[in-house]
């Protein structure tokens, strides 16, 4: 069994390895003073970081804005790449406010330390403990030793992880960027591309959809179906084309499960037709197998994970018309 001294000796290496970590993770903070030195000084006030950059956040939300107004509407794939960083810097924010709230225990685990001229406050507790309560409190203080280096491991883990959050919602903002710059390099196209196809409007008595969606609708039912359902018009936050008419799914599997085998076949060809006959149906896009594929950006073009076969396009084909 330690004795006091021992475990001073002990109980005083391990502190001193937290408080190194904790200088390491967060050097705002001041570290434990020895016996008969000045207070540590007093540090700056803690600026938490702006992981998102949330001023070119939102002026790039009004330029999506902007293009889907001049080119033809929804942009499904610059949608798709805004969300996740949305998802990205919501992140960043959480952790930013549990790492401010980490500092609070890490400066006061420090305090503690400095009040006690450098000694562990466990060790203390354990000296002016009766002997006859030795055997239990030093296991008390071994516990309680081991609870104040996992604070400071927790401190450190989440300065990495907000560290990473901000790393990746910068590289989704970049990504938002680059999509933008390529809609903006192919404008003249995309406008000729829109101006073919006049906007239509939703006709009532025939669901809402507009007659171009109608006759798309129409045709593949036609060529691939039935379909188990087809769903056009919604509302709600994130109908898109929905909303106005111009999109409908064409589920090929209930119950949100997985297209395989000939339900997958099923949406292959569909999508495919949708593709190969876009300038005389006048599709817009086509979403399949969390991909989409653009008349105004072509080729199939991987969409961001929205955690679930429906969400991510799995179980049925969503074609957009203009």
């Amino acid at each position: 069994m330690e004795t006091p001294a021992s475990t001073r000796r002990h109980g005083g290496r391990r502190t001193a390895v937290a408080l190194v970590a904790l200088a390491t993770a967060l050097p705002l903070l001041g570290t434990a003073t020895p016996s008969g030195a000045a207070p540590p000084p007093a540090t700056a006030a803690y600026v938490p970081l702006d992981p998102g950059d949330s001023a070119k956040f939102a002026k790039l939300n009004k330029q999506i804005e902007q293009l889907e107004k001049e080119l033809g509407g929804d942009l499904a794939r610059l949608k798709s790449i805004q969300y996740a960083a949305k998802q990205a810097y919501k992140k960043s924010k959480v952790l930013e406010k549990d790492l401010v709230e980490a500092r609070a225990i890490a400066a006061q685990l420090a305090a503690t330390q400095y009040m006690r001229n450098g000694e562990d406050p466990t060790v203390t507790f354990l000296s002016a403990s009766n002997p006859s309560e030795l055997l239990s409190n030093a296991s008390l203080v071994s516990h309680m030793a081991q609870n104040q280096h996992a604070k400071v491991e927790q401190i450190q883990k989440l300065v990495n992880e907000q560290a990473q959050a901000r790393k990746q919602s910068q590289a989704k903002i970049a990504e938002v960027k680059k999509e933008i710059k390529d809609l903006k390099s192919r404008r003249t196209k995309i406008e000729a591309l829109v101006k073919k196809y006049k906007p239509e409007s939703p006709v009532s008595g025939l669901g809402g959809v507009t007659p171009r969606m109608l006759k798309t609708k129409n045709a593949i039912d036609l060529e691939f179906g039935p379909f188990p359902t087809i769903g056009c018009v919604r509302g709600g936050a994130d109908a898109q084309d929905h909303g106005t008419g111009q999109a409908c799914d064409f589920m090929v599997t209930t119950g949100g499960v997985m297209a395989s085998g000939s339900a997958q076949t099923q949406g292959d060809r569909a999508a495919e037709y949708a593709i190969s006959n876009a300038s005389s149906l006048g599709v817009k896009y086509v979403i399949w197998r969390q991909r989409i594929y653009d008349m105004r950006s072509p080729g199939w073009r991987a969409m961001e994970n929205r955690g679930g076969n429906t969400a991510n396009h799995f179980d049925h084909v969503h074609i957009s018309v203009f």
